[in-house]
């Protein structure tokens, strides 16, 4: 159950195909694809990346949190109950020491600031391990003859992305700003 009740009445999308590539590292994002297959791989991901495709899920996807923590639960080799449901809820904001709404991790500049040569995005994500360091958090702005020389054709051997950042972070913050006292 949610610590902050407020959020039982939070406009959570049901997208079963938005966590389907979520859950399998599909989402066009490398970071985020990255850390999910490697989940999937190894049962572990570092807290870092723990919140970047967390944040990906509740707030981009608008996916409701228990979609992640069961996900977490059932594959985590460290799965502890009461670290995944504080963890899930602080990232979705409505824990006891929940993150602020506005709080969204961008996976790009996360990627660009943690993994800035692209190293474990090439590991876990082989199908871009030709992309040049530049275009390695972002490859669907690389122009179409760095993409071909890096085999790369997005929409067929790596997918586009599940959604736009901006609009995306938009529809987020509209959806917590519901949730404030002055919009009830």
């Amino acid at each position: 159950d949610n610590l902050q009740r407020k959020f039982d009445r939070f406009p959570w999308r049901e997208d079963d195909e938005s966590l389907r590539c979520w859950q399998q590292g599909e989402t066009g994002y490398p970071i985020v694809d990255a850390g999910m297959r490697e989940l999937w791989r190894t049962g572990y991901m570092h807290n870092r990346v723990r919140m970047i495709v967390g944040s990906f899920l509740v707030k981009n996807l608008l996916q409701h949190w228990h979609h992640g923590a069961k996900w977490f639960w059932d594959t985590l080799v460290d799965a502890d109950l009461a670290n995944n449901s504080a963890s899930w809820q602080w990232i979705a904001g409505c824990g006891a020491d929940a993150a602020p709404y506005f709080r969204i991790f961008n996976p790009v500049t996360q990627g660009k600031k943690f993994d800035p040569e692209g190293s474990y995005v090439r590991h876990y994500v082989p199908e871009l391990s030709a992309m040049p360091d530049k275009f390695i958090h972002n490859p669907w702005e690389a122009p179409a003859d760095v993409l071909g020389e890096a085999g790369v054709t997005i929409g067929e051997n790596y997918p586009a992305p599940v959604v736009d950042l901006k609009s995306s972070r938009e529809r987020a913050l509209a959806a917590f700003k519901s949730l404030s006292p002055a919009s009830t």
